[in-house]
């Protein structure tokens, strides 16, 4: 019990030094990330004051395609919504010089209004750098330069970068909120376009800014309050042509953004199977910024720590205890983590999803696959001891069905018996070694134990050098009678070979005499309840055992039931009627000569 003990410990130390690695390491990020999308990421509701301005297909429809704009289009937009805004911001990149006239409106139209923030863009490359221990690393979001748009080289205006950067399978589940290239900049500080323009709302609206939390590289992850065209938006041709009335916008931060799917700024998000425009990711960050909602993962090593010990504790569980107990502890267990998760995410603190309960269910998986086989053994243990009282074929059945049960007690059935006994054996053994009284014991033993299991009877039992066979008990057997005279016959004639096999080797001979009756007999275990044997008893029983008792070397005697049953099927002598010990009336008995017919299937 201490051995088993002992190795269950290990084996759960072994999940708990599996799962801490997988964790920490976070091995599946991609899946665990999938399944945080499915749990987490739940929208919560956009905030009004939230409003886009749409590049979509009915303003390129009405204004023309995108690429042949003239800035002056931006410069009326700016100023067709003038102050009502709190904070106008343009995820469109600005960049260069395209006509003077159209850079000249939009450069005076953002001198003019303080209330409007444009989109920048970092260009980013892979380079070889040294840390400040020394140590060297690739840096694969190195700033190589900033593109900025031309009225921040012309003048000045608040800027945010536009940048997106998705996780490896192409989800965008966290930004990038500030940037600094010193080489290039010094200690400048750039703000994405959603932190920039979440601080200019604050100064317009003199609110104080809260302080995002942030992960541990520097990112924030977002809690998106909205789906795809969830966030009112308004054609940007609307606001152009009048339609629209600027108030609606009060005090709103209103962003311009591309909203046709041929402008390619569509992302895969985790809260929806649409892709989500750029222009409507930025806002999302924006209201995570305003809501003070941006969990943060919690500490890696405490985080992957405890859900190892959780995963450990239930394996020894699952290991030990029945599945009564361990399949509903596991479920719920595993359920329960996964609760706790969605409440410290609630809360703003996010754990590894996957992996404590991943090896909750396996280690139950693997222990309820290890009792199942463990079960499968011991009943291939049990079918192959039961292949030594009957049949291999009636075992094999037996298995198949199933429904049999041990138990005490016993029924009434009608039988073949058979016995088998060496003639001459007690004095033979006296004048031979004990190996060569085996040698031969063990001979007969194959003999009569094989000729029994080739026509489908039950060895009852050995009785020294007898042998004792049933058929028709413990499963219905058809024909069962003529194949309890078929073994008998079988027995002799493998009997002839034994004996002059046995006559060259030891100078002795074997041989044998057998006894077939049929009728009815009680049937069952019997003994008690720790120690039981499976046998045949009553009055068609004794008669076999005296026909057999009275049979010559190499004779076959069958009772006149059993020569009725089958009288067609076999040739006999007639030897009359004979007296039996125990037995007021004797029994008309045949000696049994040959085998004419064959087993007949019903």
């Amino acid at each position: 019990m201490k051995i088993k003990k002992g190795i269950v410990l290990l084996e759960a130390l072994a999940v708990m030094v599996l799962t801490f690695v997988l964790s920490y390491t976070d091995a599946f990020y991609t899946l665990d990330s999938l399944m945080k999308d499915k749990i987490y990421q739940s929208p919560r509701g956009i905030n009004n004051k939230i409003k886009i301005i749409a590049v979509d297909d009915k303003t390129l429809q009405d204004i023309g395609p995108f690429g042949t704009w003239s800035r002056q289009k931006y410069a009326d937009v700016i100023n067709a919504l003038g102050d009502e805004p709190a904070v106008i911001a343009m995820d469109i990149m600005v960049f260069g010089s395209m006509d003077e006239e159209g850079d000249e409106a939009f450069i005076r139209a953002c001198a003019e209004h303080d209330n409007v923030v444009l989109g920048s863009y970092i260009n980013y490359n892979s380079a070889y750098k040294i840390s400040a221990d020394g140590k060297a690393y690739i840096d694969t979001m190195n700033i190589e330069s900033i593109e900025q748009p031309i009225a921040w080289e012309n003048g000045g205006c608040t800027t945010g970068f536009v940048n997106c950067s998705p996780d490896e399978d192409g989800i965008v589940r966290s930004i990038v909120l500030t940037a600094q290239a010193p080489e290039l900049y010094g200690d400048t500080v750039f703000k994405s376009l959603a932190s920039q323009t979440y601080s200019k709302y604050c100064e317009k609206m003199g609110i104080s800014e809260n302080t995002p939390r942030l992960d541990i590289r520097n990112r924030m992850w977002i809690n998106y309050a909205g789906k795809p065209y969830d966030y009112e938006h308004i054609p940007l041709s609307a606001v152009l042509d009048g339609s629209v009335d600027p108030k609606i916008f009060k005090d709103c931060v209103v962003m311009i953004g591309a909203y046709a799917s041929g402008l390619q700024d569509q992302y895969a998000v985790p809260v929806s199977a649409d892709l989500m425009h750029g222009v409507e990711i930025h806002a999302n960050i924006l209201q995570c910024l305003i809501d003070g909602k941006y969990p943060v993962p919690a500490d890696r090593g405490l985080a992957s720590i405890i859900g190892a010990l959780a995963a450990a504790c239930i394996y020894i569980i699952a290991r030990l205890a029945s599945i009564k107990v361990s399949t509903p502890v596991s479920i719920a267990s595993a359920g329960l983590y996964i609760g706790v998760g969605v409440m410290l995410n609630n809360s703003g603190t996010i754990i590894p999803l996957i992996y404590s309960p991943m090896f909750m269910i396996l280690g139950y998986l693997v222990n309820l696959g290890r009792g199942y086989i463990s079960e499968a053994l011991e009943k291939k243990k049990i079918t192959d001891a039961f292949k030594k009282y009957v049949a291999p074929q009636v075992v094999e059945e037996l298995a198949k069905k199933g429904g049999y049960q041990i138990k005490l007690g016993g029924e009434n059935r009608h039988i073949a018996v058979l016995f088998v006994d060496i003639r001459g054996f007690t004095p033979m053994s006296e004048s031979l070694e004990p190996e060569q009284v085996v040698d031969i014991l063990n001979s007969y033993l194959n003999l009569t134990t094989n000729s029994i299991f080739n026509n489908d009877g039950t060895l009852d039992k050995f009785i020294g050098d007898a042998t004792m066979a049933v058929f028709n008990a413990p499963f219905d057997l058809d024909d069962y009678i003529f194949r309890a005279v078929k073994t008998a016959w079988d027995i002799v004639q493998g009997g002839n070979e034994i004996e002059d096999k046995f006559l060259e080797k030891y100078g002795k001979s074997v041989s044998f005499g057998v006894g077939v009756n049929c009728g009815n007999a009680v049937v069952g275990n019997i003994g008690c309840d720790f120690r039981m044997d499976y046998t045949a008893i009553g009055d068609t029983v004794n008669t076999a055992a005296r026909l057999e008792a009275n049979a010559k070397r190499g004779q076959v005697l069958i009772s006149e039931y059993v020569y009725e049953e089958v009288k067609d099927r076999v040739t006999v002598e007639p030897v009359g009627e004979i007296p039996l010990k125990g037995k007021s009336k004797g029994v008309f008995v045949y000696s049994l000569t040959g085998i004419t017919g064959t087993v007949s299937q019903e």
